[in-house]
Formats: C-alpha cells, sequence, structure tokens
C-alpha cells in the first residue's frame, strides 16, 4: 500500500484560502499569538487532516535555530536523571523547544563522540550532566561556541553556568542527624573525587565531622570509582572490614547507599539495628525499599527547570553572565536510621 504522501505549506494554505505566511506563523509557537484564534484553530485542524508537519531542516537553515537543546547523560539507567529530564523537558516545551537525549556513559572518547553528533545535529545549546570538576570535554564544547549549562554536577573553571545542590549543607544534615541519635562512630562511602558531588560530599562529611569534635581516624572514608550499587557494596565491606566499630553510615549517593544494604545483608547484619544508613538525592521509591531510606532529598525537578531556564536566558540574548544556582536540600527520616541502643 503506497504511503499518502504529506501536504506542502504551500498546498495547506491552499486548502484554507490563507497565506503560506499566515501558516508559517501559526506552526511556530513563538508567533501563533499573531494570528486570530479563529485562523489558528483552522490551521491547525487541516494540518492534522492533510498530515502536514514544518520542515524543519530548511527552518534551521533559514532562522540558524533548530529549536532543539542536546541533553547529554552519563548514565541513563540513573533513577536521579530522570526527574531532572523531565523539569528540563517540560521548560523547554514552553517555549516550543524539546532536548535532545544521549547517553554518554564510556569515558571521555564516548562524551566527545556524542557531544559532536549533536553540534553536527545543529543543536542551539547543550545541558550537560556529565562535567568533571576539571574536564577536556568541556572545553571542547566552548570551542564549539554553543551555550552550555552544567546540571547536577559543577566544573571549577568558572566559564559555564551550573545548577547543582549545596553539597556541605547536605553532608552536614546527613551526619549531625547521626550524631543527635548518639552515633560517634561514622563512616562515609564517597563517590568519584573527580566529580564534584563526589569531592564536595567528601569534604562536606570530614568538615562535619571536624564541627562535632569526633576524630577524622576514628570516621573513615572508603571511597569508589562510580557511582554504583556494586561499588557502594564494596566499599561498605571494606569499611566493615578495617572498622568493625561503626554504626553509621552516609553514602554519597542512594545507589551507593544500597549497596551497603546489601553488604550488611550478607553478613547477616540489620539496618538499621546494628548499622544506620543515610543516602544522598532520594531518588524514587527510595520510601518504598526495605528499610525506607533516610536520605538527603535533592530537587531533582526544579534542578532541570532552573536549568533549561538558564539555557533559554542565554539563546533569549536576556543573559550572557555565568551564573552559579545552588538549591538548599533537605533530610528526609525513614526507617534506615534509629538511635543507638546503649
Amino acid at each position: 500500500m503506497t504511503q499518502k504522501k504529506r501536504a506542502t505549506l504551500r498546498e495547506l494554505a491552499d486548502s484554507i484560502g490563507v497565506h503560506s505566511s499566515t501558516v508559517s506563523r501559526v506552526m511556530n509557537p513563538d508567533t501563533r499569538h499573531l494570528i486570530s484564534a479563529d485562523v489558528v484553530e483552522r490551521v491547525l485542524k487541516a494540518a492534522r487532516q492533510l498530515k502536514y508537519s514544518p520542515n524543519r531542516i530548511a527552518a534551521t537553515l533559514r532562522t540558524k535555530r533548530s529549536g532543539i537543546i542536546g541533553v547529554v547523560l552519563p548514565d541513563i539507567t540513573n533513577p536521579v536523571f530522570p526527574p531532572i529530564l523531565r523539569g528540563i523537558e517540560d521548560e523547554l516545551a514552553k517555549k516550543g523547544l524539546i532536548p535532545l537525549i544521549a547517553n554518554a556513559e564510556g569515558g571521555k572518547e564516548r562524551q566527545r563522540f556524542v557531544i559532536d553528533q549533536m553540534v553536527g545535529r545543529h543543536v542551539d545549546g547543550l545541558i550537560l550532566a556529565t562535567s568533571g570538576r576539571t574536564d577536556p570535554v568541556l572545553e571542547h564544547c566552548l570551542e564549539e561556541g554553543l551555550p552550555i549549562v552544567v546540571v547536577n554536577r559543577s566544573e571549577e573553571s568558572g566559564r559555564v553556568s551550573c545548577v547543582v545542590s549545596d553539597n556541605h549543607m547536605a553532608m552536614s544534615l546527613a551526619v549531625s542527624h547521626l550524631i543527635q541519635l548518639g552515633h560517634k562512630r561514622l563512616a562515609h562511602v564517597a563517590g568519584p573525587s573527580e566529580l564534584s558531588t563526589g569531592f564536595e560530599r567528601r569534604q562536606g562529611f570530614l568538615d562535619a565531622i571536624k564541627l562535632h569534635g569526633l576524630r577524622k581516624n576514628t570516621c573513615p572514608i572508603a571511597d569508589t570509582a562510580a557511582y554504583s550499587r556494586e561499588a557502594g557494596r564494596l566499599a561498605c565491606d571494606f569499611i566493615l572490614d578495617k572498622h568493625p566499630g561503626i554504626t553509621g553510615i552516609v553514602a554519597a549517593n542512594d545507589l551507593l547507599a544500597l549497596g551497603c544494604y546489601d553488604a550488611l545483608r550478607a553478613r547477616g547484619l540489620r539496618c538499621p539495628q546494628d548499622v544506620s544508613i543515610v543516602g544522598h538525592n532520594d531518588m524514587p521509591l527510595m520510601d518504598s525499599i526495605f528499610p525506607p531510606m533516610t536520605t538527603v532529598h535533592i530537587p531533582l525537578y526544579e534542578m532541570g527547570v532552573r536549568a533549561a531556564n538558564l539555557m533559554l536566558d542565554t539563546l533569549e540574548g536576556d543573559s550572557d553572565a555565568h551564573v552559579n544556582v545552588v538549591l538548599r536540600p533537605e533530610l528526609i527520616v525513614r526507617e534506615s536510621t534509629m538511635a543507638v541502643v546503649a
């Protein structure tokens, strides 16, 4: 069966007796308001009937804008990112833009390949969730001359806008919570130090235990190479082997904390009766696991909204300054922490 050919802009305009420029304005969300409501309704109805869609390639060549923002993720399976993506998508949609999402897991070469592919598809800007503290891929992006916003992680050059959470405050909340429950032997499962989240949360833990008068040598840190459940399990095993008196663990994210759950369970230990655990991010479903996880809530959806707004401000010429947005975290107390039993 032969597929019906889609109508052209001129054919659509002729079918309802309007000028092609009127159809063009209706099909563009930024100019639709210039046309009367009744004409907009007629054009959109006819477009559906004739299966008309605008020629985006031609529009890109004409306006130098594609209406597409590239969003690059380090791990699309990580539950942290869907709420961020939803915030980005919802905010871009208000201006008629859409995200082009890519998973760049696999190292810097993969990240650079993904970004080059997006640049080749004429994205109007890039929102990166992949940036390290010092990142050659970010340098490559800047050389391309595209607007860039970094989300969830920050970088140290100060040359791009970032939307992050207050990692020091988050660690202070977590450590203070455990100390208030009577814990004095704490440990930290740290994220990768080359990422701002891992580095800053590690430093935040050290600052928090010092503030409360705890000694560094009794509050060990186990570093990890990845934000993964398996990395958390290995780190927790190391802590329990080397420091068997630990009663509370603060993990740098919820996946690492889930790995700690696994390590305790494999040893026949109970959470929180034997070891209390605090996560970080408040990923979806952390209230549904057993035991429900005490964790630091990060406003992930708002993070995406703010990142999209920074991108839109740059594209619309409202701001050319680099902005560092720091969102406030909140401790969510559930059942993975309890008071030390004397």
